[in-house]
């Protein structure tokens, strides 16, 4: 890390546990050089580094990385590079030029040469049809839960603990407000014949499991533990559930659960914001107003994902070339990559682990 907080001590919470959110934020402004762009293009991505990372400014020789950024947000910048610039622009072109001068330059070879024809943007599908195919991502997480369908192996959970005042039904209402804002919270993967698609649920019948519990403080750990390992069944149920757990301390923890084949742990960002926002309008009586309504949906992405890598048994195909050349780079990989472990390979996982506890001076 380039930037470094040296505390006296780690604050804590009223449980005696690290209290994250009271730790500083590092001062990545101080490391900001104060040589500016000198060209419309360095202009352009110097704005677009200090939107991506949240910071006022940047300076041309400033590294992505050094600031605070890391995979993610480098895929964000990516992302909007190649959207302004109309470039198919990788996550790769971040990494080895992280800085807006290099980037810039590395721009400036892709506008000149055959690398100039941008991938068809994302745009919303006005007729998706009757049965929305799953992306790729989500087809991979169906196809693991259908192998374990009683796993919470791929859950998303997010709790906050919350002091004060709770107006309970005003609580229920923004978690509404919220599902119905974002369709991959109320979509549900039916299928048949072994094949899966998306089924965006209406608004009003999307309904999101909510379970209160009173619950001593000793036990929360336990409690929360065990909330965010319950399946979910994807065929019929939204992948989103509550839990609130008013803690004997005179503290409320709200716990949401999303499944992995409609939320990460990016999301959790949006989604809180989200839910922030449309509590604070239902506790005055209010409907949320969200300003603008999202551009797109995640089934307008599967879409679009499948349009743009095509049939993937054609060999002309986007897709077809990538599945060919990966099936070359890993033509001779063993099957099981054979390690000197201490014990056999079960026949059935049991995903858990082993603790070996060692100390240093």
């Amino acid at each position: 890390p380039a930037a470094v907080v040296v505390l006296d001590a780690l604050p804590l919470n009223v449980n005696g546990k690290l209290d994250r959110p009271a730790l500083p934020v590092p001062d990545y402004a101080a490391l900001v050089s104060s040589r500016g762009p000198r060209t419309p293009r360095e202009e352009i991505l110097a704005g677009l580094f200090a939107e991506v990372l949240g910071m006022e400014r940047v300076g041309v020789d400033d590294d992505f990385f050094t600031l605070g950024g890391h995979s993610l947000t480098a895929t964000r910048l990516a992302a909007r590079v190649g959207a302004l610039f109309g470039v198919d622009l990788g996550v790769r072109a971040v990494f080895e030029a992280p800085t807006v001068e290099r980037l810039a330059q590395h721009l400036s070879v892709l506008l000149a040469g055959e690398n100039d024809v941008a991938r068809e943007p994302l745009r919303a599908v006005a007729e998706r049809g009757e049965r929305v195919p799953l992306s790729y991502a989500q087809q991979r997480l169906w196809f693991i839960d259908r192998l374990e369908p009683d796993s919470g192996l791929y859950n998303v959970p997010f709790a906050v603990r919350m002091m004060g005042e709770l107006d309970r039904g005003a609580l229920r209402q923004a978690l509404a407000d919220v599902v119905a804002r974002h369709e991959s919270l109320r979509t549900v993967f039916p299928e048949e014949g072994g094949v899966a698609w998306q089924q965006v649920l209406p608004a009003e019948q999307a309904q999101v499991p909510f379970f209160e519990q009173a619950i001593d403080a000793q036990k929360l750990t336990d409690e929360l533990a065990g909330a965010a390992a319950q399946a979910f069944d994807l065929a019929h149920e939204v992948p989103v559930r509550a839990h609130l757990f008013a803690v004997s301390d005179g503290s409320c923890v709200l716990l949401l659960v999303a499944h992995h084949i409609a939320a990460d742990g990016w999301s959790m960002g949006p989604l809180a914001r989200d839910l922030s926002h449309a509590y604070a309008a239902r506790v005055s009586g209010e409907a949320p107003a969200w300003g603008v309504e999202l551009p797109v949906q995640y089934a307008d992405y599967a879409l679009w994902q499948r349009g743009l890598l095509g049939d993937d048994a054609d060999a002309e195909s986007l897709g077809g070339r990538q599945l060919a050349y990966w099936r070359q780079a890993l033509a001779d990989l063993p099957v099981e990559l054979v390690l000197p472990v201490s014990r056999p390979r079960p026949a059935v996982p049991s995903h858990r682990g082993g603790r070996v506890v060692a100390r240093w001076d």
